[in-house]
């Protein structure tokens, strides 16, 4: 159980029976303020940090950093194939292969956070643009043949951001001792 909870530090996402326009606001802002947020997290981290898995047989606080906008990236891409396309079968990535890069394994953070800052400032923006009928379109998954709105990938994006911080910050709170 205890490596389940290190895995998902706050639960699974689970969409909610209904979403609403409150509902969305609010994932749009914690998306909007992600990258502020993982900059604080991270801020002044040694390289010994950085090193450090946030759970037994996962990525390091650099990998998660890196992996962020790898991910956000291809969401981000996505909405904009199902805003321009109908119904568009997405192609998957193997995050767990992106994140074994050498970029993604030994390069500088400050570059992902920079990367995260924009993509978000431009993310936001195109979401907070999206009427009902927009959030309402969806793309295919080609791995489980599912139909995703965009409304509930909003969620799944909100929901991956603060799933990362939490790995990040109760990484560095079980190794306190270890801190700087």
């Amino acid at each position: 159980m205890e490596s389940e909870q290190l895995k998902y530090p706050i639960g699974k996402f689970i969409k909610p029976e209904r979403i609403t326009l409150e509902t969305i606001s609010r994932w749009i802002d914690e998306i909007e303020h992600l990258p502020l947020l993982i900059r604080g997290a991270t801020q002044g981290l040694s390289e010994k940090q950085l090193e450090t898995p946030y759970r037994s047989g996962g990525w390091t606080i650099r990998q998660v950093i890196h992996h962020l906008p790898d991910s956000h990236m291809n969401s981000y891409i996505r909405f904009r194939l199902a805003l321009t396309e109908d119904k568009p079968t997405i192609k998957p990535y193997y995050e767990e292969r992106w994140a074994e890069l050498h970029d993604a394994k030994n390069g500088k953070i400050e570059i992902s956070l920079i990367l995260l800052e924009a993509l978000h400032i431009r993310w936001s923006l195109l979401l907070r643009s999206l009427n009902l009928e927009q959030l309402h379109r969806s793309y295919i998954h080609p791995e489980t043949g599912r139909e995703i709105r965009l409304d509930e990938t909003i969620g799944i994006y909100a929901w991956h951001g603060k799933h990362h911080l939490a790995h990040i910050n109760n990484c560095l709170k079980s190794n306190k001792k270890e801190v700087k």
